[in-house]
């Protein structure tokens, strides 16, 4: 007997050590492959920073100092520094808390037509253009908004001027400032076991008391990931203070950035590189910080006993679904109605032509080569993205949740730097891959490129999203189906797919959306056969051209084409992700294994 036991301690320990060994070998491939396509051209930049050649990119190199001194000598870098900062508090402290509120409402509260009101966020996420809608709403002389306030008898000017700092918060704010971290929090908010709230209501606690003492301090890990994701993304925020920003002379970091580059002739990519290396800082900061969030155990709000429940607000489910509603009209409603009728004037906010409206827009789009070729490659691109990216993303967000390969703190690091650099400058980079690495060449400029880039350009967000879906469940549930017998496949089909499901759907939505709407990482690498909508729609609106119409068009069209992707998604990661039963005060959640419950009592 007691060896037997010894050939069977002996037969699972070789087991866990494959399967170690197996990760290890996965975790190594994985780390050399995205560090080739992420942190390669991180420092391709980062050595471009020390050229102080004339032109960076032919001739050879002279290597020197001149462009950090001439960085830091520069005023305008400190008051680009200071701007960025500005902005993000600003848009962080007002689009974060009420996000945590309306993330708990959808989550964790039973209120009308809840499925529909998070299903709107994800519309108003996808809904591309904002930035467009909102200077045709509040432009000082022909915005909407002033001109029917301009009617009135007591108001001869503008009351609200998109280009300010004021707008800018606002535009970032409409976005997708709120939309997004209601994307994010949502989820992690329904995955959370209603036993643990109804636990402080025994004690006679009310649902607002128990919200803020238990819920929120339970909800730290996934809060914390979307903190650190978004304190990345203020690097990255381009179009909304390039728009509004540079015509009344206000810059921030990305902005700066885009104007070394683009508009200085010659361009200088030395001091452009150098200020694009500082944020490699902050990334160096939120690495330790989210992991040490990650690995703490008590952060875990899924068992094998796991029950879902909802609480019932009682006469204030209606104040919370009218507040939500409101909110969604200014979020999408308002500024897919001024996109539509933009995509209509014969020229926005010129009432006085007569006629003011026509269909030409839509006819001198649809006959537009640029226009077919474009919504080709964007939905060839979109689609591959969707499909490969969660599957991607989730292999590696268990690969560094799960298992105890090593190079794991290495393959996290690489996620997490390649974030750092702007959207622009990252083009730039891997533009000098594609042309400088043999085999590599043949491609660029193709879709296949294209591809590459899109379906990587979403890593650090994809990843994280998946590793707190990861860590909030427990090992037992994983465990016991070991023990079952399952292997590695029928445990993440029978376990872990109806349980992450949601969030993968959330992700292949998310990385659709990114992937029609993305411009800066791409632009350098299209060719005129292979344009995306994205781009065309830059082209349409920006300054040379100022077709604001023919644009409006153009993203009235991705927003359709994006919205049917994210109602197929959503329904189908609904139907097999976890199921919330409704629980009030005085009743107790009942057994998830109960899935024969009436229809009046399922939420949706």
């Amino acid at each position: 007997m007691s060896t037997l036991k010894t050939t069977t301690s002996l037969k699972k320990r070789f087991a866990r050590s494959l399967r170690s060994s197996n990760a290890t070998y996965f975790t190594a491939v994985l780390t050399i492959v995205l560090g080739f396509f992420l942190i390669w051209p991180v420092v391709i930049i980062f050595a471009m920073s020390f050229n102080t050649a004339r032109d960076v990119l032919v001739g050879p190199a002279e290597w020197g100092l001149s462009n950090w001194r001439t960085a830091f000598d520069n005023s305008r870098v400190a008051t680009a520094l200071l701007n960025t900062l500005m902005i993000w508090a600003l848009q962080f402290g007002i689009s974060m808390p009420v996000s945590l509120v309306i993330a708990w409402l959808l989550g964790r509260t039973k209120i009308p037509a809840s499925n529909f009101l998070e299903l709107m966020f994800w519309v108003a996420y996808i809904t591309p253009g904002a930035v467009i809608a909102w200077i045709l709403l509040a432009d000082p002389f022909i915005g909407y908004i002033n001109i029917l306030a301009r009617t009135l008898p007591f108001i001869e000017e503008s009351i609200v001027d998109i280009f300010s700092v004021a707008g800018i918060v606002w535009t970032s704010v409409m976005g997708n400032g709120i939309a997004l971290k209601v994307m994010l929090l949502t989820p992690a908010f329904r995955n959370m076991d209603s036993a643990l709230e109804e636990a402080a209501r025994v004690s006679g606690a009310s649902n607002f008391r128990t919200a803020l003492r238990v819920t929120f301090p339970l909800m730290v890990a996934p809060i914390a990931l979307v903190t650190a994701l978004q304190m990345i993304r203020i690097f990255q925020s381009f179009e909304t203070e390039l728009l509004l920003g540079v015509p009344f002379g206000f810059f921030v970091y990305s902005t700066m950035i885009f104007d070394l580059v683009r508009l200085n002739e010659p361009p200088l990519y030395g001091e452009a590189t150098v200020l694009a290396s500082l944020t490699i800082v902050v990334v160096a900061l939120i690495i330790p910080l989210q992991r040490w969030i990650l690995h703490r155990r008590q952060y875990t709000t899924i068992t094998g006993s796991f029950r879902p429940g909802l609480i019932d607000l009682g006469r204030w489910k209606w104040i919370a679904f009218g507040a939500i509603g409101m909110l969604h009209l200014t979020l999408t409603v308002i500024p897919v109605a001024a996109l539509v009728m933009g995509s209509f004037m014969v020229r926005t906010g010129y009432f006085m032509i007569d006629p003011p409206f026509t269909l030409a827009n839509w006819d001198f789009v649809f006959h537009d080569r640029s226009f077919l070729i474009g919504l080709r490659t964007t939905l060839t691109i979109a689609l591959t993205t969707a499909f490969v990216s969660p599957i991607l993303f989730s292999i590696i967000a268990y690969l560094l949740v799960r298992t105890q390969a090593r190079g794991r703190i290495l393959l996290d690091s690489v996620i997490w730097v390649s974030a750092a650099i702007p959207g622009m400058l990252t083009g730039l980079g891997l533009l000098m891959v594609f042309l400088g690495t043999p085999g590599l060449s043949i491609i660029y400029a193709t879709i296949w490129a294209l591809i590459i880039v899109v379906v990587l350009q979403g890593n650090t967000t994809g990843v994280n999203i998946t590793k707190a879906a990861f860590v909030q469940v427990g090992f037992d549930m994983e465990d016991a189906a070991r023990v079952a017998g399952a292997g590695w496949v029928g445990t993440y089909i029978r376990i872990w797919l109806p349980l992450i499901l949601p969030t993968l759907a959330l992700l292949a939505t998310m990385n659709f959306v990114i992937a029609a709407n993305t411009t800066a990482s791409i632009i350098l690498l299209s060719s005129r056969g292979t344009v995306t909508l994205s781009i065309l729609v830059l082209s349409y609106a920006g300054p040379g051209t100022g077709l604001r119409e023919a644009a409006s068009v153009v993203s009235i069209v991705i927003m359709a084409m994006t919205l049917g992707v994210a109602l197929v998604a959503r329904r189908f990661g609904l139907r097999l992700g976890v199921q919330q039963l409704y629980s009030g005060r005085d009743q107790a959640a009942k057994p998830i294994g109960k899935a024969a419950a009436t229809s009046d009592e399922r939420e949706g």
